[in-house]
């Protein structure tokens, strides 16, 4: 009883180390949004001080805020209907393959989402400037839609896979479509791997920088590109980059707070 109890509290504290490591990164941009600009830069470092709302008042002057929320909205939920669309029918569709080489395309899906960036975005780049969509909000959502939507075909193979064959078996013996037998069978049965699959997909194109950063115009950049404003050619307005992260960061760890045993659920499915 002794040594299970001993197990626990070493397992506690290890888990209160790590998490103290990995939020102080945060605790102090967090902390930096409310300092005035005397205090970030005193040394030794002022863990007292007085807050105030300078840097917010700040970054509403240098940047159209709403305008940046917009385009980030837009990007990601543009991004997560795509995708939605395109890789629930396609892992449906694989799971109810009888070709032997199903698994393996499914993992084919899951190496696209692998794939760096940066190897596709010069020839995407071109490809979007030809056809007049550079500097759009559309060049970013539909470069992110072909790397998500393979993410969230190789997600819904795995759920649909697990399902069980007969109730849509019965529903075509009582004259539904294939259709039907999806869309009113086996759709509402993998509502939950639907929700995870969008939430990584809201939170991929929300965080991505690069992307946005090459596609996109000064009317269209969402704030991950806006943060790069903050970073000038001889310091940091660390107080401006603060308040800004404040923007970025905030919804994101809302939704994935409020909808956690999503992400932890999309995570741990795994082909079965």
């Amino acid at each position: 009883m002794k040594a299970r109890t001993r197990q626990i509290a070493i397992e506690r504290t290890a888990l209160i180390v790590i998490l103290a490591i990995y939020l102080m990164p945060v605790l102090w941009l967090v902390t930096t949004a409310y300092k005035p600009p005397r205090e970030i830069f005193s040394s030794p470092p002022s863990f007292a001080f007085t807050p105030t709302m300078f840097n917010f008042q700040r970054i509403f002057e240098l940047f159209d805020v709403w305008a940046l929320l917009k385009s980030s909205l837009i990007i990601s939920l543009g991004t997560t209907v795509l995708s939605l669309l395109l890789g629930v029918p396609a892992g449906y569709a694989l799971a109810r393959s009888k070709s032997r080489y199903a698994i393996l395309v499914a993992y084919f899906f899951l190496a696209i989402r692998t794939v760096p960036i940066i190897a596709t975005l010069i020839p995407f780049y071109l490809m979007m400037r030809d056809i007049g969509l550079l500097g759009t909000w559309w060049a970013v959502v539909m470069i992110n839609t072909t790397l998500n939507c393979a993410f969230v075909t190789w997600m819904m193979f795995s759920y649909f896979r697990a399902l069980p064959r007969d109730m849509e078996e019965a529903a075509l013996t009582d004259g539904c479509t294939l259709w039907g037998s999806f869309y009113r069978v086996a759709l509402p049965m993998v509502v939950p791997g639907i929700i995870a699959s969008a939430l990584f997909c809201i939170m991929f194109s929300w965080n991505d920088f690069l992307t946005p950063m090459f596609l996109t115009g000064p009317d269209t950049k969402p704030l991950s590109v806006a943060l790069l404003a903050a970073f000038g050619t001889k310091d940091i307005t660390w107080g401006t980059l603060g308040a800004l992260a404040h923007f970025s960061t905030v919804p994101i760890v809302l939704m994935a707070l409020f909808l956690n045993r999503y992400f932890v659920q999309g995570l741990t499915r795994g082909v079965q």
